[in-house]
């Protein structure tokens, strides 16, 4: 099972395999989404009182909303899957950063 954790802002993070989908807020069916979520109570909101900019769909049926950009989010998302696939990325990544000398 995949415990890694993916950067939401703000010092929070979510389980990679928890996450259905990272959408934009501004749709109406994701309004309406996020509303029937609140009232049942399945709403995190790690905001920090900013603006949201992106609903994380996990499978419990949790919305995390939070202030980073989807786009981020899924970069994020797509970094993580690589260096799972090619570990050595990780290595690399540690070499310009002056703590391996």
């Amino acid at each position: 099972m995949d415990s890694r954790l993916v950067n939401i802002g703000f010092g929070n993070a979510v389980k990679i395999n928890r996450i259905l989908a990272v959408v934009n807020p501004g749709s109406s069916p994701i309004r309406k989404l996020k509303e029937d979520a609140r009232v049942e109570k399945k709403i995190i909101d790690v905001t920090e009182g900013r603006r949201t900019r992106a609903i994380i769909i996990l499978d419990s049926g949790h919305l995390v909303l939070s202030s980073v950009q989807p786009e981020t989010i899924n970069q994020r998302l797509v970094t993580l899957d690589q260096e799972k696939r090619n570990p050595a990325l990780l290595l690399d990544k540690g070499k310009g950063d002056g703590s391996h000398e």
